[in-house]
């Protein structure tokens, strides 16, 4: 997640991005601070020993790579807690109406969300929503993130970033890319790509990941960033051709495919991550309950491996760090909007 902030074609050089830390800043502290003794491991199982489940609210599908996740890490979390977990989809308008939910919560550590990264792209796209991004959540922790890459259907007679854009500028507008849906996290990375490329390609979105990959391995859609886990097994057979991992650095599992940074777009990084937060005004003690929970189910290896093989770098961050993250992200995505020129239908 952390990423180079220095280009000055970076999205991040702005006034109010560096008003904020940044992404490597804030994460960097996190990972120093994960064995501070301030925040130390509370008790984990709730004060008043009633037995209730924690209610997770996921703003997202059943189904979803953070749906995933989440699910995935539950059994441990509850045996961390010593309580029930219990989890609840509720998608619509780009995560705003279970956002909404959550921000509503009790205050008392009962109800908590999972968001990700388009609870930090919201406020720029939409215009009306019930709830302030930053004032109106308690973050909880970062849990870690997953990386995108851009891949081409093998009709596009390019292999690399740079031919890319070199026949994207021979044939401005003739190219396409599609995405899981206008204003998505896949969205705008892949427009941020054409914004700092400076080229034109057409845009199709899709209603979520499946339809989109269906139709770039059937070449309907010629590009598309999409995440690298379910990618992979299909760039290894060759039905799509991956020519840039979004990340800072490297992918493990994409050894031999560069970053789109590297390849002359300095600056250029996004990731998908995914962060529980409360609502605002979450208790000091029930904050560090709960993120003591989470410390401790990702110390168990049935969570920390499911995690890795959906494709997720762990990097559990504390809540300060976390919250300053989030200021962060609100404020780069800001700026990746207005310069892609992203608006909602």
């Amino acid at each position: 997640m952390p990423g180079t902030t220095t280009a000055p074609t970076s999205p991040h050089d702005t006034p109010a991005a560096r008003s904020v830390p940044t992404r490597r800043q804030a994460l960097a502290t996190g990972a120093a601070a994960l064995g501070a003794a301030a925040w130390g491991l509370p008790r984990l199982a709730r004060a008043q020993g009633d037995g209730k489940p924690l209610r997770v609210i996921l703003p997202l599908s059943a189904g979803s790579g953070a749906d995933g996740a989440i699910r995935a890490i539950s059994t441990s979390l509850a045996k961390a807690l010593g309580q029930p977990v219990v989890i609840e989809n509720l998608p619509g308008a780009g995560g705003i109406t279970g956002t909404t939910q959550i921000v509503r919560a009790p205050k008392d550590g009962s109800v908590i969300g999972v968001v990700s990264n388009n609870h930090v792209v919201n406020p720029s796209v939409y215009k009306n929503i019930p709830f302030d991004s930053l004032a109106d959540i308690t973050p909880i922790t970062i849990i870690g993130a997953t990386p995108f890459v851009l891949v081409a259907h093998p009709s596009v007679p390019v292999k690399t970033v740079q031919e890319l854009i070199a026949l994207a500028r021979a044939k401005p507008g003739v190219l396409n890319y599609g995405s899981s849906g206008n204003g998505t996290i896949l969205h705008l990375a892949a427009a941020m790509f054409v914004d700092q490329a400076k080229v034109s390609i057409q845009h199709i979105p899709y209603k979520g990941m499946g339809p989109l990959m269906n139709d770039v391995l059937g070449g309907q859609v010629q590009l598309a960033v999409v995440a690298v886990a379910p990618a992979a097994a299909h760039i290894k057979s060759g039905a799509l051709r991956a020519l840039g991992v979004t990340t800072a650095s490297r992918v493990p599992s994409l050894p031999g495919v560069p970053t789109i940074a590297e390849q002359g777009l300095p600056g250029y990084e996004l990731d998908g991550w995914i962060a529980p937060v409360g609502p605002a005004g979450l208790p000091k003690a029930e904050l560090q309950r709960l993120y003591a929970a989470f410390k401790a189910a990702m110390e168990m290896p049935e969570a920390r491996d499911a995690l890795i093989a959906q494709g997720y770098e762990i990097k559990l961050t504390p809540p300060e760090p976390a919250a300053a993250f989030f200021r962060s992200e609100v404020a780069r995505m800001a700026q990746v909007v207005k310069n892609a020129n992203v608006t909602m239908d």
